[in-house]
């Protein structure tokens, strides 16, 4: 096997590898939601045990990387494939350390009635988690105008972020009498806004893999 032919291999195993992380972080996301609305304490309990998988992924993709760094010594293209791999999954890891404090948080709960619907958290899960399988998806297929187009999907993350913390000033104004209920879902919304600001993270790396630059500068 070629040199050039044992890269592309190594490469593929890679992204093989990130496409994995991606789908367990898009799953943890999903699931602490589901535990949420659902009141499931064990599946809560088996999202924050299953984030050490992502982090053993964490660190197995970065071995490689750095792997192929040292082993294949990568110019120009290649080379930027690699870093962008490295800061990705410095943000995937994060995002599966969310979907785990999302599911800490739902624990918290217990059988109180909620203080409100629970409407646009899901829906802020639900953008959020697809902006990250197709950011990855757009790294591996060298996708500059998907990064692009899921950047701008943040907007509607923000959006309903704010209609949250609205909901919630106003329940507030009220009475202060579920204020840790308040607090938590306020919490849980801002873990999700983070998820959205990792999925544009990732997405700029993308657009770094392939003209190499970043936020708009000129890197390599």
């Amino acid at each position: 096997m070629s040199a050039r032919a044992e890269f592309d291999h190594e490469l593929e195993s890679l992204h093989l590898d990130m496409i994995r992380m991606g789908g367990l972080i898009e799953d943890a996301i999903d699931k602490s939601i589901e535990a949420l609305e659902k009141r499931d304490r064990e599946l809560a309990l088996q999202i924050i045990q299953n984030d050490k998988e992502i982090d053993d992924l964490d660190r197995l993709i970065e071995t490689e990387c750095l792997r192929l760094l040292l082993k294949q010594q990568p110019v120009a293209k290649d080379l930027r494939a690699i870093s962008t791999a490295l800061k990705m999954i410095t943000d995937m890891e994060r995002i599966g350390d969310q979907a785990a404090d999302i599911a800490d948080v739902s624990l918290r709960f217990d059988d109180k009635p909620f203080i409100k619907t629970l409407e646009h958290i899901p829906l802020m899960a639900h953008i959020a988690s697809s902006m990250v399988k197709e950011s990855i998806n757009a790294f591996v297929k060298s996708d500059v105008e998907a990064a692009k187009t899921i950047m701008n999907r943040d907007d509607e993350v923000d959006n309903l972020f704010e209609t949250v913390k609205q909901d919630i000033i106003a329940i507030m104004v009220k009475s202060t009498d579920e204020a840790d209920q308040a607090i938590d879902f306020l919490q849980i919304a801002k873990y999700l806004e983070r998820i959205g600001d990792h999925a544009v993270n990732i997405c700029e790396w993308v657009i770094f893999s392939v003209t190499g630059e970043h936020k708009n500068t000129k890197i390599l």
